[in-house]
This record gives C-alpha cells, structure tokens and sequence, in this order.
C-alpha cells in the first residue's frame, strides 16, 4: 500500500475544509472536513513521529485555521488559507514525512 503523507491530508483538510464550506454554504460542513482531516493526520504525525511532534503539529493545524481568519482580511481569502495550508504541510513534512 502506498504511504500517504501526512504533510498532503493536513494541506488538504485546510484547503478542503474552506472550499466545501464556501461552497456549500454551511460552515459546519467544512468543519467536518477539516476535522477529519485534521484527525488522519494526527494520527499519522503520532505513529511516524511520536506523541510530542503530533501534539505540536496539531497545535499549528488548529493556528493555522484560526489565523488564516485574520490573514485572508489582509490578503484574501484564497490566499490566506493556501498560505498556512502550505505552512502546516512544510512544517509536517519536515517533521513526520520526510524519513520516508
């Protein structure tokens, strides 16, 4: 079976999460799938990296939609979420991806 990063479920759980609440008109919606996605990717970051470093990088997964709030009124909405969604990824990546 192929090794899905977790680096690519985080990005997506952003991204997705955005464009199936905008889209749907119903927020909640997309926090299911920003949820899920979120979850997967805990539980990826803690198998491959430990307790510690998925505790962390949840933290940022949960900052970085909640920042993204104030960064899309600076730069757009878009933006804002490709932004930090490419931050969680990069920040996953190094820390649970890279080793394999």
């Amino acid at each position: 079976m192929a090794r899905v990063p977790s680096s690519v479920i985080a990005a997506s759980g952003l991204v997705g999460g955005y464009g199936v609440a905008r889209w749907t008109e119903k927020r909640a919606l997309g926090g299911v799938v920003l949820a899920v996605a979120g979850g997967a990717a805990g539980e990826l970051w803690r198998r491959r990296a430990g307790g510690k470093a998925a505790g962390a990088l949840g933290v940022a997964y949960v900052a970085a939609f909640a920042g993204s709030h104030p960064l899309a009124k600076k730069v757009g909405a878009w933006p804002a979420v490709f932004g930090v969604a490419g931050a969680v990824a990069l920040a996953s990546w190094a820390v649970a991806d890279r080793q394999g």
